[in-house]
């Protein structure tokens, strides 16, 4: 008589092999997850997304940070800030901090756009470019085109986005819409722009017709802008151990991989990145970081950025702020101000310097700094005050306000807001009148200032806490 057949139950696996089968499998993720695999999936995107551009013969603009990855510098015609949370089911907004007006121009002179993008596994495509740009366009064109309905549906892709969900974003359309106005822009100006054409989203992704899409385009083209979403990445169903190295959207989340790496020092080594073993990659990261060319090339990309009228931001960084901050703390007669967010925390007694010169000391750009900016505000519009008040022989027009921080994107931009509003007129004139004689400010006026920053210098990012601090001073100030 045979022996009984032995089911699964009947298998007993010693603790420990059921530990190294765990080791195993984690470690086989760490290793499709490695720099190497990542690195050459982004370049295998790139190919995608070059060939999308040939076919449309559209500039290719990246919506950061990841979308830089995807795109050769070369072929890179500019930024874009769409947020995937803006588009989250029951989270749809049009933000008035991202307004990314700075498209209409690149838009209109070549007659659409492709936005790049990518996301990670398990999505077709990012909620950014199915859901946030799809908003943009809608709003936009009720906006500019008020006359042409025929460009106010909201487009999506319907293999992406339910009907009932669409529907649910169409019912914020008209919320979205004035909060747009509210800004109070010039609007006439933004569809010049736009050559009297509106805007309609496309999709495109490496597993659609490429040649049946084109032909869409130009259709669109007759009555409209297209603005051509284009994800990077294939989707990928299961798990990146079947997909023989390829990784989904594999230039997401760097902080986590890239050890500092960024998308243009790996475009200007991506050979020599791809070609050395995955042991010896940190090592050459951090040389190509530590190298004296990517250190200058940062440096003149941090410096001043015009922001306002009379108002500059930038990073603060030795090579960048020194000669500037001791030039302007040897003359008290010079036309520019310097504010310094210094990175540590100092004694407010001790912060001005000069007549031109100010170190803030409240830490380095974190949410506890951008809380104690409320504190440091009002010493910081006295100081400035001053300076644009006396009377140095320069023509007010002449009179520059830099302000630094360590990142060149948050705090300094915040202060820039809150200078804005308490030392400039509507119209961005130094104000003339008393403190005390002026207006109360309100979250509109605000939100208005801020929206011109945005639009002057899209890649800035002021945080939540920042700009809580700063409409916690400006609204607070009389109390």
């Amino acid at each position: 008589m045979p022996p009984p057949a032995i089911s699964l139950a009947d298998l007993i696996f010693p603790e420990q092999a059921n530990h190294n089968f765990s080791k195993i499998l984690g470690d086989l993720k760490r290793s499709n997850l490695s720099i190497t695999n990542r690195l050459r999936s982004v370049r295998h995107d790139a190919a995608f997304v070059d060939e999308v551009a040939d076919t449309f013969g559209l500039p290719l603009v990246a919506n950061e940070r990841c979308g830089s990855w995807y795109i050769a510098p070369s072929r890179k015609a500019g930024s874009a800030y769409f947020k995937s949370t803006d588009g989250h089911t029951g989270q749809w907004k049009f933000s008035t901090r991202r307004l990314n007006l700075h498209l209409l121009k690149l838009i209109g002179q070549h007659e659409g756009c492709i936005i790049v993008d990518s996301t990670r596994r398990g999505k077709r495509m990012p909620d950014a470019l199915s859901k946030t740009v799809p908003v943009w366009c809608c709003v936009l064109n009720r906006a500019l085109f008020p006359d042409n309905t025929s460009s106010h549906e909201l487009v999506v892709p319907p293999n992406v986005v339910s009907d009932s969900e669409k529907s649910q974003m169409e019912a914020r359309l008209p919320e979205f819409l004035a909060s747009l106005l509210a800004l109070d822009m010039d609007l006439a100006s933004l569809q010049r722009q736009l050559k009297q054409k509106p805007l309609r989203p496309l999709w495109v992704t490496p597993e659609d017709n490429h040649e049946l899409l084109l032909v869409v385009g130009d259709q669109i083209t007759v009555s409209f802008h297209p603005i051509v979403c284009c994800t990077s990445s294939r989707q990928v169903i299961g798990t990146e151990m079947s997909e023989a190295g390829y990784i989904q959207g594999a230039g997401d989340d760097t902080e986590n991989w890239a050890l500092g790496l960024t998308a243009p020092i790996f475009w200007q080594h991506a050979d020599r990145l791809l070609s050395t073993a995955e042991s010896d990659l940190p090592a050459l990261i951090r040389s190509l970081l530590d190298s004296p060319d990517t250190r200058e090339a940062s440096i003149s990309s941090e410096l001043k950025q015009v922001v306002a009228p009379h108002l500059f931001v930038g990073a603060l960084s030795p090579s960048a702020s020194g000669g500037l901050l001791a030039s302007s703390s040897s003359s008290s007669s010079s036309s520019s101000c310097v504010v310094a967010l210094v990175p540590k925390s100092t004694d407010p007694t001790t912060w001005v310097k000069s007549k031109t010169l100010m170190e803030v000391g409240i830490g380095k750009s974190n949410k506890t700094a951008s809380r104690m900016l409320r504190d440091a505000l009002p010493r910081t519009c006295e100081f400035v005050s001053r300076f644009l008040a006396a009377g140095s022989g320069e023509q007010p027009s002449e009179k520059k306000v830099v302000i630094f921080c360590d990142t060149g994107r948050d705090l300094s931009v915040g202060v820039a807001l809150a200078l804005y509003c308490w030392c400039f007129d509507a119209a961005g004139n130094i104000q003339q009148c008393n403190i005390d004689d002026r207006e109360p400010f309100t979250k509109n006026m605000i939100r208005i200032k801020l929206g011109h920053i945005m639009t002057a210098q899209p890649d800035v990012n002021p945080s939540r806490a920042t700009l809580q601090s700063v409409n916690s001073f400006l609204m607070d100030w009389r109390k």
